[in-house]
């Protein structure tokens, strides 16, 4: 089970909106290195709703899973299929008619195939439910400092020893 914590930003009826914070699934992100995709990311996508079922307050923060079968079937859907795609497309384009050009529009026909497969193939993962965190157990301040039981770091979740006043990572 991949795990992150997540903080409680809204809770809507039977619904509770999760805001996942990005640098704990990174600990290059959480150290403040890394290769800055953090910063070149959007917020909004690492927001999900779940349902209510544990009774949650806004503020509070929760650790969330998801199965580690379905982050790999994802990760096929979304890079392995256009990828094989674009390969099978640009040999398909070569062989059929022969030259850089056919083997580039072939390559091009495959990629936009294989993203058309790649979109189906999550639309099916995510109706599944898959996709979807579950939630784990509420963070306790142990685990906001990454300490798991046994006093090992657990992964996903954020290291760092100092918190400022609103319980954060500085």
């Amino acid at each position: 089970m991949a795990e992150t914590v997540a903080r409680v930003i809204a809770v809507d009826g039977p619904w509770v909106w999760l805001e996942a914070d990005p640098a704990a699934a990174c600990s290059a992100c959480a150290a403040g290195g890394g290769c800055g995709a953090l910063r070149r990311s959007r917020p909004a996508l690492s927001r999900v709703a779940i349902a209510n079922d544990f009774d949650a307050a806004v503020g509070e923060h929760v650790v969330v899973g998801i199965a580690q079968g379905e982050l790999l079937r994802a990760s096929f859907a979304a890079y392995l299929i256009p990828l094989a795609s674009l390969i099978l497309g640009a040999i398909a384009g070569d062989r059929a008619f022969g030259g850089d050009l056919a083997a580039a529009l072939g390559a091009l026909a495959g990629l936009l195939a294989g993203l058309g497969f790649a979109r189906r193939g999550a639309a099916i993962l995510n109706a599944g439910g898959g996709l979807t965190p579950i939630f784990l157990r509420r963070a306790g301040p142990e685990t906001l400092r990454g300490e798991a039981s046994g006093g090992e770091a657990s992964s996903g979740t954020v290291r760092c020893e100092e918190f400022n006043d609103r319980g954060r990572c500085p």
